[in-house]
């Protein structure tokens, strides 16, 4: 996780290389099994819907209850490719009005309907899923984006169930340390980032 003090209020903090970014999603066993299985989504995973994709594990953990909801029992850590992402958030809408930083609600609606991805900051969370005062990038994506993230930009798809749970243990077992010492190394992603604007709500989606 980010090690300043005090992390910028709107910046994207992942685990990444310098080709790849690791986002993660949360899904029923029927879809994330043979995803992680085959390092890629299986056909039945519907490309024309939104998805929405979460660098930040802990926020995962939070969205999906460290993978014990229904639907969403699988985790999984995807790969994707960097040049992927920035593209989606260089071609992103703010997933709400802001005034301020649209000209009016009628443009941000135009534009929306059009984006292929769309941005929003919800509250970064601790080991104990508690809001923290920063915020954590979700995307959306739909449309091209959508197709692209499934067949072009995927590099790898683990199943990082276990892990999930090996931190939950400890976290409830209260080793904080040993918690804090398997989560992933995400720090801060040097690429443009989008409009650094007020918290949304939540993403509806896992």
């Amino acid at each position: 996780m980010n090690t300043l003090a005090h992390p910028p209020r709107h910046e994207i903090r992942a685990l990444h290389t310098a080709t790849t970014v690791t986002v993660y999603q949360a899904y029923r066993p029927a879809i994330g099994l043979p995803a992680a299985r085959d390092g890629r989504f299986p056909e039945e995973w519907k490309r024309d819907r939104m998805t929405w994709i979460k660098p930040s594990f802990l926020w995962m953990m939070y969205r999906c209850g460290w993978g014990t909801k229904e639907g969403q029992e699988v985790v999984l850590a995807v790969e994707i490719d960097r040049s992927g992402l920035a593209w989606a958030l260089a071609n992103a809408e703010l997933s709400h009005y802001v005034h301020g930083v649209h000209p009016d609600q009628a443009t941000w609606k135009r534009s929306l309907r059009t984006a292929p991805a769309r941005v929003q900051w919800d509250p970064e969370r601790d080991l104990h899923l508690n809001p923290l005062p920063y915020r954590s990038l979700q995307l959306g994506l739909s449309g091209e984006a959508s197709r692209r993230y499934a067949d072009e930009w995927t590099v790898s798809v683990r199943d990082v169930t276990p892990l999930a749970r090996e931190i939950h243990a400890a976290v409830r077992s209260g080793d904080h340390e040993r918690a804090a010492a398997l989560l992933p190394a995400e720090t801060p992603l040097d690429l443009p980032a989008p409009r650094p604007v007020a918290a949304a709500p939540a993403a509806s989606e896992g």
